[in-house]
């Protein structure tokens, strides 16, 4: 690959965050660039004292943070966002670099994270319960019953590789609006640019041990597991999150897990749109998000006209450099990602699928897949890819295929393209999962909705007004 500039970057330390000082580490993780190679970051690996350091300043801030206004939380929040605005730049840059993300979608996700933090800046003032009339027994008459809500406490924070800024804002932004302190651990392979994220809240006014941070998967089990965490907040893969379920006890998680990515095109769709949104969504950030388009359902009177649009379109789609402002989709996380997405599609094709598009790897980098005549069985179907290729499967029949996704262990999101009010309301009411886009593919996040899946793809909702109440807990108070 090229020299250019970007091969002598200077390479940055990362430190991490404990108890309002900023800690050097024994031991260091290079931080790599998954296009040329070169190390773009030191990252710490934190000691098991690292941790209990953490978890005991937030320990002690969880108290401080609790005390602390709604309006004051508020501020802070936007102080923040305001901060991370400014330096979208040099964050999204430091995403590139370490993430081989195209740099143009490094900058949308630090505008949105920026946009996050307002959001739950706008939550952290409308924090309520409710009211609980207590006339309807002989026993509550005369009695006053409220619901009200507190934070939780100290907040166990783990983001991935794929989305490390927006997820981070989805994880600190609520847990600081609750009026909670959290401990956060970033991914070994991103963490430069969630570490200009905590950042700016430090510089914005986070109080002493209200934002922690740890580095290394090794201090990963005793922090979700510790008895200082109240709370759990994951984003990762189905696996680590069953892992994570099953060690935690009585606390109270959020998993936001992996998915198949079903979308389907009906008769009635608007195939050019459908084209479009279908291979844009299917391959944009390498394929590397959970709700990624993987398994595209066709009706079968319309199933040839799409897939000629579809390879038209992927064919239009610019892979190379992530830092050129040209390039649409860069590289996957490192090239053992790539590796193992190579291999998926070589088992399809090698078991009868056919190859439209792809599938080439150079290092990590992988262009655009396209397979056809697959089966439910072939694990490009069945699990998730997390890379740039997608299936295309005919149907004439669509309640079976609504059926069998229903019965099948992921729900995350789903998509339908179609003009019929009574097609969509039918997957609305019988496809399991915890989301369905109509007239958009399975991938559309706003970071206001309740986002979230079912069975193994998670249990909780993000989104600043849903992630503040999972953040929370209820009380009941009675005045006799």
């Amino acid at each position: 690959m090229p020299d250019t500039a970007n091969d002598r970057t200077e390479i940055e330390t990362i430190r991490a965050y404990i108890d309002g000082q900023w800690r050097d580490a024994d031991k260091i993780q290079e931080v790599r660039d998954p296009y040329r190679g070169n190390v773009v970051a030191h990252a710490p690996v934190s000691t098991a004292k690292d941790l209990d350091d953490a978890l005991s300043a937030a320990s002690k801030a969880k108290k401080v943070m609790a005390a602390m206004p709604g309006y004051e939380r508020a501020a802070l929040l936007r102080r923040s966002a305001d901060l991370v605005t400014a330096r979208c730049d040099e964050i999204a840059r430091a995403m590139t670099m370490e993430s081989g993300k195209a740099l143009r979608d490094s900058m949308v996700e630090v505008q949105r994270s920026a946009d996050t933090f307002r959001l739950c800046a706008e939550e952290a003032i409308r924090i309520q319960g409710e009211h609980v009339p207590m006339d309807g027994s002989a026993i509550g008459a005369g009695k006053i019953g409220m619901l009200m809500r507190f934070p939780v406490g100290v907040v166990a924070a783990i983001t991935p590789f794929n989305g490390p800024a927006s997820l981070a804002a989805h994880k600190l932004g609520p847990a600081l609006a609750a009026g909670n302190s959290i401990v956060l651990k970033s991914s070994p392979k991103a963490p430069l640019c969630v570490h200009k994220i905590v950042e700016a809240l430090i510089e914005a006014g986070a109080p002493s041990g209200a934002v922690n941070t740890v580095y290394g998967d090794a201090v990963a089990p005793q922090l979700v597991s510790d008895s200082r965490v109240d709370f759990v907040s994951f984003t990762g893969s189905t696996a680590v999150g069953k892992i994570i379920r099953n060690s935690v006890g009585m606390k109270r998680v959020a998993l936001e897990l992996g998915g198949v990515g079903p979308t389907f095109v009906h008769r009635d769709a608007n195939l050019a749109a459908a084209a479009k949104a279908c291979a844009y969504n299917a391959v944009s950030l390498a394929g590397q998000t959970c709700i990624s388009v993987q398994n595209v359902y066709v009706h079968k009177t319309v199933y040839d006209k799409f897939v000629d649009a579809v390879c038209a379109e992927i064919d239009a789609i610019r892979f190379g450099d992530p830092m050129d402002m040209a390039t649409d989709v860069g590289t996957l996380i490192d090239e053992q990602a790539a590796i193992r997405v190579e291999n998926m599609i070589g088992r399809a094709v090698d078991a009868g699928a056919r190859l439209l598009r792809g599938c080439r790897r150079d290092r990590a980098q992988l262009n655009a897949t396209i397979l056809t005549n697959v089966r439910p069985d072939m694990d490009v179907v069945r699990d998730e890819i997390f890379g740039p290729a997608f299936t295309i499967q005919s149907y004439e029949e669509i309640e079976p295929i609504f059926e069998s996704i229903s019965d099948s262990p992921y729900g995350l999101q789903c998509g339908i393209f179609t003009n019929s009010l009574d097609l969509a309301l039918s997957a609305i009411k019988n496809v399991r999962t915890g989301g369905v886009i109509v007239n958009g593919t399975s991938r559309w996040r706003n970071d206001q909705l309740p986002y979230g899946g079912v069975k193994d793809s998670g249990i909780g909702r993000e989104g600043p007004k849903y992630s503040i109440r999972d953040m929370t807990e209820e009380r009941f108070f009675v005045l006799n």
